[in-house]
């Protein structure tokens, strides 16, 4: 026999509250996973670098958090490697850095701006 129990749970702030069925020694197979509707974006902890049409590069953000600072400004040159912005996410500083050399073409993000994972960053050209 099954029981229902509440739980409230709190996710980046937001209250919610669910319902659980607890299943107890009864034994049912798992549901079948949902299809996946959107592709989820690779990551890496240095950005993920994607080519654009322009011949430039995108950087975007390789998880969900909070920009605490960007390093770079729209036609600075930045090396390989270079640290571009720091992204606070789950508690840790997660330094993003340059996939390439060259100007940086473009900034899109500024401090305390609340990114999700796969939002373009910067973009920087050859």
């Amino acid at each position: 026999m099954s029981t229902i129990r509440r739980f409230r749970i709190t996710v980046n702030g937001t209250v919610y509250e669910v319902e659980a069925e607890e299943m107890g020694a009864e034994t049912r197979p798992a549901p079948p996973a949902p299809a996946a509707t959107k592709p989820a974006p690779a990551s890496s902890p240095s950005g993920t670098p994607t080519a654009t049409g322009t011949g430039g590069t995108v950087v975007t953000a390789p998880l969900p958090g909070m920009v605490l600072d960007v390093k770079v400004l729209e036609g600075s040159l930045v090396e390989s490697g270079q640290t571009v912005a720091i992204l606070e996410a789950m508690k840790m500083e997660n330094e993003i850095a340059a996939p390439i050399s060259g100007h940086v073409t473009g900034v899109r993000v500024t401090k305390g701006t609340a990114v999700n994972a796969g939002d373009v960053l910067l973009t920087i050209g050859g």
